[in-house]
């Protein structure tokens, strides 16, 4: 990720002498106010003056009080606040030639030539109109007598940079907006508290969610709770889809299911254009099948509450991202969002992202439904296919006379069950026969290995820990035994979810193919841990959710800081030796600090901490929040660490330590680790029985090359394959974790969000991508988002 300018140049200075104005637009979401306190404190480190526009467009078109400048302090406590600080309204002015000119004598007046909007597609479409016509808008002013020459060429030019603010996740070009995720945080929040009641009366429940025209919302709370049904409006079910419907619930009923779930998107309607709604299909299953049926329609609960702890770092990220992309822009650059491909940060030109937008609205009109599924991108695209696979369900006739095995290895963390859900439905759709391995490898040893059927996993997606239990022991000493267990129970694929322990049993694994025929068979290993530590993968199954668990313990913490005042909290996280915790959690909570093993620190760098807490304490914001990864130094303990704190802090601060331990691998899994595990799960059965077939010779399942052994993993913009030996080389067996690791280029935005004097690294840097040229020529203009 680029958080810096390739130019060589100071970062500090590059602001210098020019002014940055923030304003948030549209429908709130939740993750604005991160974003909004990040564009103010990078744009302060560099050097630029800092300007809040209150109320949205309405504000830069009234001006006076509304166009205040920011400091550091004002935007402290924001982070975990929902909606938008600043304000956000629909503005009928700013629509108008007459509107847009009062707004550009408020910019000209107070020498504000960057703009920093977040919004959705309306709005950022009126931001680049309104610097299309900025030449225009001056030369009006100017013969107007309101503005002078002078003033006109000091504000010749006006950038603007837009991010995504949106729980709709309804604009092109990015992976998530801003607010998304929270959204679906409110969502699964609702259908686990209404799963439980319908349990109970064996009912069947409609939920009706927003999302505008598009079905994000809907389609990924459907695969995080197993829906049976979801109504989108880029894909309207066939004609009859009545009728297929009840089958559906009668056969999921039929199978031992207690209740029916039902998705319905706010904009779904038929192929006839016209809208589906709750009522009409609460109508259709009552009259029908005589079932219990309840309607629930979310509305406002979705864009409420606190943000979750992805839309912190995303709002973060991209807040860094728009002030470098506003004070490198030039005259000839194009208006861009910052959005986020994958993990990266990406740069694309707004009004080829806002085409695509509408594309998506031509195609669905025209009825090219599968167009409009391509030109939402590739992660909408890949939702839909795994929804499409566990849904549509129609069970094999012929067996593949196949046996799968699955097991969980190492600590338990949140949607394991969700993957090993996903890997036995699919595994039974393909016609394999699918056995459950209880206790990892310990209990592939001792034969605890049962047939694992369709209804088994039933509701396990939403359910923490793991249910088919999980031992931290690894094969090597029982390969005889597993190897004997192997051959007895006839498996001929294993598919091994856990964190480091998975990773290296696979590759024990591996190296006794050479004596044990029995083992060369295919396997995969899915990266499920809170440590976030596995060798090729950028992110684990379990660790959104110790995430989300550290950030709204962090919130509280900080909450009661800010009453005693002038206290430091000093927080132990979970993760080995990996930092990952750590970084994120003090990212996404605002943390002064984060201490990781990966980034060595000595007692002159604990002191640079506590001096710079006492400098803190001057000011309005009288507290500070430390966070220390449980293994970052042997000697520099959490309890040394609290005592120098404590020391050199008294009469200015006190301390505070609380250690968080094992409420990090509990929970019920957030949405982001619902969906992830249930992709992960299915494309890895799914490459399994590709496997299969290339290593079937001579009636029998033989696999002893590198790349039949191998990590599914989440690498920058997509989910690939990586064979166990080839990450040999990447691994540090004696830390357990990876050698490289991209979260680490984002400690640098933690250290200048507490207000540190850093130098960024400015070797890398975030090009324009366009977006209309990258996919296959289709009939519209095409797009990617992974």
């Amino acid at each position: 990720m680029s958080e810096m300018p390739s130019t060589g140049a100071d970062p500090t200075k590059m602001g210098v002498g020019r002014a940055i104005a923030v304003l948030t637009s549209g429908g709130d979401a939740q993750g604005m106010n991160a974003a909004v306190r990040a564009t103010v404190r990078v744009g302060l480190y560099t050097g630029a003056k800092v300007f809040f526009v209150h109320e949205g467009y309405q504000g830069l078109v009234d001006g006076g009080d509304n166009i205040r400048p920011a400091t550091w302090e004002s935007v402290s406590m924001m982070l975990q606040l929902g909606g938008t600080v600043i304000g956000s309204a629909r503005c009928k002015d700013f629509q108008t030639r007459e509107g847009r000119l009062k707004a550009a004598f408020n910019l000209v007046k107070r020498g504000i030539t960057n703009l920093c909007v977040i919004g959705g597609d309306g709005s950022l479409t009126g931001a680049n109109q309104f610097r299309t016509e900025w030449s225009g808008l001056l030369g009006e002013l100017i013969s107007k007598g309101k503005i002078t020459a002078e003033e006109a060429k000091c504000a010749s030019h006006l950038n603007i940079v837009g991010m995504v603010g949106s729980i709709d996740n309804d604009f092109c070009g990015t992976d998530m907006t801003i607010g998304t995720d929270s959204a679906l945080h409110r969502i699964v929040e609702v259908v686990d508290s209404i799963t439980t009641t319908a349990q109970s009366h064996q009912r069947a429940f409609i939920l009706e969610v927003m999302g505008r025209h598009c079905g994000y919302l809907a389609l990924v709370t459907a695969l995080s709770c197993g829906a049976d049904w979801v109504f989108i409006p880029e894909m309207p079910p066939d004609d009859g889809w009545e009728d297929h419907l009840c089958r559906r619930l009668m056969e999921t009923r039929n199978r031992g299911s207690r209740l029916n779930v039902i998705i319905v998107a706010e904009g779904a309607m038929g192929r006839d254009g016209k809208p589906i709604t709750c009522d009409q299909i609460k109508e259709l299953v009552t009259k029908r099948l005589g079932y219990d049926t309840r309607a629930t329609i979310l509305g406002h609960v979705q864009r409420g509450g606190t943000p979750s702890a992805f839309d912190r770092i995303l709002g973060s990220r991209m807040g860094v991202e728009a002030v470098m992309a506003l004070l490198e822009a030039t005259p000839d650059t194009p208006a861009c969002v910052v959005s986020l491909s994958g993990n990266q940060a990406v740069r694309l030109p707004l009004m080829e992202c806002v085409q695509v937008t509408k594309d998506v609205t031509i195609a669905m009109k025209e009825g090219k439904y599968d167009e409009a599924v391509k030109l939402r991108g590739k992660s909408f695209e890949n939702n839909w296919n795994t929804y499409k696979l566990l849904a549509h369900v129609h069970l094999p006739e012929t067996k593949s006379n196949i046996n799968v095995a699955v097991l969980n290895v190492g600590a338990p963390c949140a949607g394991m069950n969700a993957a090993v859900r996903a890997a036995v439905r699919i595994g039974i759709i393909q016609g394999h026969s699918m056995l459950a391995v209880h206790d990892g490898f310990e209990g592939l040893a001792q034969g605890k290995i049962e047939s694992i059927t369709w209804n088994s996993v039933g509701g396990w997606t939403g359910k923490g820990g793991s249910v088919l239990g999980t031992k931290r022991t690894l094969p090597a000493k029982h390969i005889e035994e597993i190897s004997l267990n192997i051959a007895k129970y006839n498996i001929h694929a294993l598919v091994i979810i856990g964190g480091f322990e998975a990773f290296s049993g696979g590759l024990e694994l591996v190296h006794a193919r050479q004596k044990y025929e029995e083992l060369c068979i295919p396997m995969v290993v899915i990266p499920a841990t809170v440590s976030n530590n596995v060798p090729g993968s950028d992110f684990s199954i379990g660790a959104d959710t110790a995430l989300n668990t550290i950030t709204s313990t962090c919130d509280r913490i900080k909450q009661s800081a800010a009453g005693t005042k002038r206290r430091v909290f000093i927080i132990e996280t979970m993760g080995g030796y990996c930092g990952y915790l750590a970084t994120m959690s003090g990212l996404a909570a605002g943390a002064d600090a984060a201490y990781i093993f990966e980034e060595k620190f000595n007692i002159r760098d604990l002191e640079v901490n506590v001096e710079h807490l006492v400098e803190k304490m001057k000011t309005t914001v009288k507290r500070g929040l430390i966070l220390r990864n449980e293994n970052c130094n042997a000697n520099y303990t959490t309890d040394f660490i609290f005592n120098l704190y404590s020391e050199e802090g008294k009469g200015v601060f006190d301390c505070r330590k609380n250690v968080l331990g094992h409420m990090q691998q509990g929970g019920t899994p957030t949405p982001f680790d619902r969906n992830f595990a249930t992709k992960m799960g299915a494309k890895s059965v799914l490459w399994l029985t590709e496997k299969l077939k290339e290593c079937y010779r001579h009636g029998r399942i033989f696999a002893n090359s590198q790349d039949s052994a191998c990590v599914l993993g989440m690498r920058k913009r997509g989910l690939m394959f990586q064979p166990l030996t080839e990450l040999k080389e990447q691994t540090d067996f004696e830390h357990r974790i990876p050698r490289t690791a991209w979260w680490l280029k984002l400690r640098p935005i933690l250290k200048i969000l507490a207000k540190y004097k850093i130098n960024l690294d400015t070797s890398e840097h975030t090009h324009m991508e366009h977006i209309i040229s990258k996919r296959a020529p289709v009939t519209l203009s095409g797009k990617i988002k992974e």
